[in-house]
């Protein structure tokens, strides 16, 4: 079971679980409250995903661009 939660979290953008680990919740229940809200309103939530996960690759790109402050 451990290896198929890896697998899957290794291949998924991470968002549940920058948003546990920034608010200090359980990472579980962020994605159940994720999946019961997308059927709740017939997937809207999907987007705010993609929009956040789309956010997290554009700036954990911008911090490896930069490694120091005096890098313009």
């Amino acid at each position: 079971m451990r290896r198929l939660q890896y697998f899957i979290e290794s291949q998924a953008f991470g968002v549940c679980t920058m948003l546990g680990e920034k608010l200090g919740f359980a990472t579980s229940s962020i994605r159940l409250t994720f999946i019961y809200v997308s059927f709740l309103t017939m997937g809207s939530p999907v987007l705010i995903y993609l929009m956040l996960a789309f956010w997290m690759n554009i700036s954990k790109h911008l911090r490896r661009e930069r490694s120091t402050v005096w890098d313009l």
